[in-house]
């Protein structure tokens, strides 16, 4: 199948909707969802409840009608033959029952063509820019910023897989009053290893990494004007080395100091200026954000003739666009809640659609050690660094651990968990049922056959084991609506699951006929899944453990 059969079904909800004249009523997203019960068949919607009020019908009457189009589209479609039963069940449910055809035939793609077989092509091509992590360099990444590192590589990842263009960007605030902070601060950081008594202010960076980048300015010879900058280069070094052992690459590190150097900001304000969008009022000069839906007008340069945070970001982001992505996704921390209407409306006045743009919300992170919580302060440096997080519990437990929520909720992440090697531990758990089936293989001599009896997986485990590989393209479906790829964790640990309960129930070597082949060819297909996901989610996929 050229789309995969959540796709399909979905088209064929669509086009039902038209023939029964409710799309006008519902503007939603179409998502199947998996049934907890397996009794209430592969795939399931709600649709018809969430009609009921729109439509003035009771759900069972929308469901039926949406059945009955359903099953007259089905004949002649790419879906025939896959789906067995279509049911209208419960207060008004729409359960879709795949056929035995269907799984054996799918497990026979991965088996032949590998990781590519779970390949949707979504994006067809998209260009995408995904900005995230963009701390300003003025210390170590912080749990925090590791989160975000986290979410924007392994979403990219996924982005890639099905098919979208991406670019990774790191936006760098390398001028402004944080970076004249952080000079102070190597300033009289400075004069106290000199000897001298110094008041240092609440505002300023505190952390001993002031110290050592006094000694070095010093070392340097580095002049008090320039130790702003000189500090925010050697801090950023820092923080690109880190990026890299945490396995995050980005495609471009773009500057604010050289937007502020080119005319983009000026020329962002003429072409506001010629569509009436700015205003002068009080001494300030303020961007009519209100006629694109924010809540107040805002102000972009000051009575003391200064940019606000937006001033640059309205001509960066316009930037963005004119550097040829159609689709721009940034990841923010929740403090930056508030500033996303104020955005959308500049893209908007540039005559970008509002979609185009799409801000996540990556949510804070608290570190546990020995069931206490890790106490942080960025101004003092009493902070868990992603440097800290990589030494104790490395890579790829860092990496699983930070996606392990959905990006809305708070993360609790307890090092001490991270750092067992049992299957309390997550990440161990699916590293082990990777490496477990690869010392399988290995001990059969494995290798795939096309003319493998799939059919003779019958066991109730082979069947639920094959379902849940193949739920894998409706997992980065998924992961695509969201934004989100906390569900790749959640998958690799079911499938994980669903493996170890298969093997222990069932035997695999030892027999050398068609049932062994056939269940090698399955855990075969296990494999490969699970490399991909550990693959997408940045995590190493070890032969041996």
């Amino acid at each position: 199948m050229e789309k995969n059969i959540q796709e399909l079904l979905i088209q064929l909800l669509k086009d039902s909707l038209v023939k029964l004249k409710l799309d006008s009523v519902f503007q939603e997203e179409l998502i199947l969802d998996f049934p907890t019960d397996e009794r209430f068949g592969d795939f399931s919607t709600n649709l018809a409840l969430r009609l009921s009020k729109l439509a003035k019908r009771s759900p069972r009457d929308i469901a039926i009608s949406l059945i009955d189009s359903l099953n007259g589209q089905l004949e002649g479609s790419p879906a025939e033959g896959f789906v067995k039963e279509i049911k209208v069940e419960g207060a008004g449910f729409i359960n879709f029952y795949l056929s035995e055809k269907y799984f054996y035939e799918q497990l026979k793609r991965i088996i032949v063509e590998g990781r590519d077989a779970h390949k949707i092509n979504l994006g067809r091509g998209k260009n995408v820019l995904i900005e995230f992590v963009s701390a300003n360099p003025t210390g170590s990444l912080s749990v925090a910023h590791a989160r975000q590192a986290a979410v924007g590589d392994s979403l990219a990842n996924t982005l890639e897989f099905i098919g979208f263009k991406v670019s990774r960007e790191y936006y760098l605030n390398d001028e402004g009053n944080q970076i004249n902070i952080l000079g102070g601060s190597v300033e009289l950081r400075g004069k106290e290893l000199a000897g001298e008594k110094v008041e240092f202010p609440e505002n300023y960076y505190q952390g001993d990494y002031i110290y050592d980048i006094a000694k070095l300015a010093k070392e340097k010879g580095v002049r008090t004007e320039g130790l702003g900058d000189f500090a925010a280069e050697y801090i950023l070094e820092i923080i690109k080395k880190e990026l890299e052992d945490f396995g995050v690459r980005f495609d471009c590190w773009y500057s604010q100091k050289e937007l502020q150097k080119s005319a983009k900001i000026d020329s962002s304000f003429e072409f506001l200026r010629k569509n009436n969008l700015l205003y002068e009022q009080e001494g300030a000069l303020w961007f009519k954000s209100t006629e694109f839906g924010d809540d107040k007008d805002r102000v972009v340069i000051k009575s003391d003739g200064s940019y606000t945070y937006l001033a640059p970001d309205i001509a960066y982001h316009e930037e963005k666009y004119k550097r040829g992505f159609s689709w721009l996704i940034n990841l923010w921390g929740p403090d930056h809640h508030g500033y996303i209407s104020r955005l959308k409306a500049s893209v908007q006045a540039f005559g970008h659609s509002a979609d185009s743009l799409c801000v996540v919300i990556v949510q804070l992170a608290t570190i546990f050690r020995e069931g206490k919580v890790v106490h942080m302060s960025t101004r003092k440096g009493q902070y868990i660094t992603l440097r800290e997080v990589l030494d104790e519990v490395g890579k790829d437990a860092s990496r699983f651990f930070f996606l392990m929520r959905r990006t809305s909720s708070h993360l609790d992440f307890d090092l001490d968990v991270a750092k067992k090697q049992t299957s309390e531990n997550p990440v161990y758990y699916v590293q082990y049922a990777h490496a477990r089936i690869c010392s399988i293989l290995r001990s059969a001599s494995f290798a795939p056959r096309q003319d493998t009896d799939l059919s003779l997986l019958k066991e109730k485990e082979e069947i639920a084991l094959i379902k849940k590989i193949l739920q894998f393209s409706s997992v980065l479906n998924v992961c695509l609506v969201t934004l989100d790829p906390y569900m790749l964790t959640v998958y690799l640990q079911e499938l994980a699951e669903s493996f170890h309960k298969f093997y222990d129930l069932h035997r695999v070597l030892g027999q050398h006929d068609a049932l062994t082949e056939a269940r090698l060819s399955l855990i075969d297909a296990v494999k490969i899944t699970l490399a991909t996901g550990l693959e997408l989610v940045g995590v190493s996929k070890p032969e041996k453990m």
